[in-house]
């Protein structure tokens, strides 16, 4: 399997757009990936539209259409078969709770996909400085990908110098706080995704601050890709300079709706099956498990928590999946904490991305992490079970 360099995703090669540069062969999982590699750069266009004539990858590639045909299917026999009734009721009412999350989130990722580049973000996180964390998180928080893309960008930003305590910062931001999940929690849970919003920012800056001790201390990693840093660089004038440059007519607006629709597009390509899988799996726990069971092992207790973070640490589904999932333990529970620990610890805990960390950024920064944050995440839970 290849990853995509744009958005991070795995993809099987022999599907996927494909192009050579600098004496390697870059796989994309779209056409927009490609396009956005190719102008970053400087790319010949002929070369690029070369690698765009050859055929699409096939249906049976687009796992979007491909859960979204299961998911039909099941409905369609509900119809038929009294027992899949439950199930066609539930993921019909999820479909109608955040339909309208989705879209705007997916219109956000297009939007900052088109309109922010990608140097602002190398630029500000490879700074060895304290309010990089700071830096880090709301760019975390801007970031509009799931958890396994920001993964990849993660280690990309790594590889360009930003610090390991601005990377796991914005690791941990960018899953659970960022503004496309935002909008569909507060689909899920209303006024109360407020409290897993702000503690999981909470949490991004603690875990920097106090990864930024470790490395001052020699107890993690150093980054050996850091390098200076022009400070005569300034975004303002970049964004200045821009402006300047921008020829304001209505063929251009046309040109930035296109950019707009593309960069949403291939976040959707990127999210929806996930949130799709999270929904059926979500419907499916919410129609044939009995109440009962999550209320006994998931209830708002310390053993409810504990048994809540080791059932997210197994489930390995990406941050925009799991939301829906989390919602379900809330709806059965009524314990916020409980959502709240299932959501992070997919994160702080997932093998995947520890992994991932300890053959990239070091084995020491993969070790310090969960046992920085799981501490952090089960205080925040008990306190939303207890005050929420």
């Amino acid at each position: 399997m290849e990853r995509d360099p744009i958005c991070g995703m795995e993809i099987n090669e022999r599907s996927a757009f494909r192009l050579a540069s600098g004496g390697k062969t870059h796989y994309f999982c779209s056409r927009h990936c490609l396009e956005k590699f190719a102008s970053d750069n400087g790319i010949d266009a002929l070369k690029t539209a070369q690698c765009l004539s050859h055929p699409h990858p096939p249906f049976y590639a687009n796992k979007t259409l491909l859960v979204c045909a299961i998911l039909a299917l099941i409905i369609l026999a509900s119809y038929c078969i009294p027992f899949l009734e439950p199930f066609r009721k539930i993921f019909l009412l999820y479909v109608r709770t955040i339909w309208w999350a989705v879209a705007v989130g997916l219109l956000i990722g297009g939007i900052i996909d088109h309109y922010i580049p990608r140097e602002y973000i190398s630029f500000i996180l490879a700074k060895p400085k304290k309010r990089t964390i700071l830096y880090s998180v709301i760019l975390g928080f801007l970031m509009s990908a799931c958890s396994h893309g920001i993964l990849a960008l993660s280690i990309e930003l790594h590889k360009k110098g930003a610090s390991n305590p601005a990377v796991i910062s914005f690791l941990l931001a960018s899953p659970w706080a960022n503004a496309a999940i935002t909008i569909m929690l507060f689909g899920f849970f209303g006024l109360r995704a407020l409290f897993i919003i702000i503690s999981a920012l909470v949490i991004a800056l603690t875990t920097g601050a106090i990864f930024q001790v470790l490395e001052r201390k020699g107890l993690i990693e150093t980054n050996h890709n850091t390098v200076a840093v022009d400070e005569g660089f300034s975004i303002v004038r970049d964004i200045q300079r821009r402006l300047r440059e921008r020829k304001f007519s209505f063929r251009a607006l046309v040109a930035d709706a296109q950019g707009v629709y593309r960069g949403s597009a291939a976040l959707g390509a990127m999210v929806v099956w996930w949130i799709l899988i999270g929904m059926g799996i979500a419907s499916a726990t919410g129609a044939y498990i009995p109440s009962g069971v999550l209320r006994h092992y998931m209830g708002p207790t310390i053993t409810g928590l504990l048994v809540t973070l080791a059932a997210a640490t197994l489930i390995e589904v990406c941050s925009e999946g799991s939301s829906p999932i989390a919602f379900e333990i809330f709806r059965q529970t009524g314990a916020l904490g409980n959502s709240f620990v299932f959501l992070m610890a997919g994160v702080v805990t997932d093998y995947t991305e520890i992994g991932l960390l300890w053959s990239n950024v070091g084995r020491k920064v993969a070790l310090w992490m969960p046992l920085v944050t799981v501490p952090q995440v089960v205080i925040a839970g008990f306190i939303a079970n207890k005050f929420l």
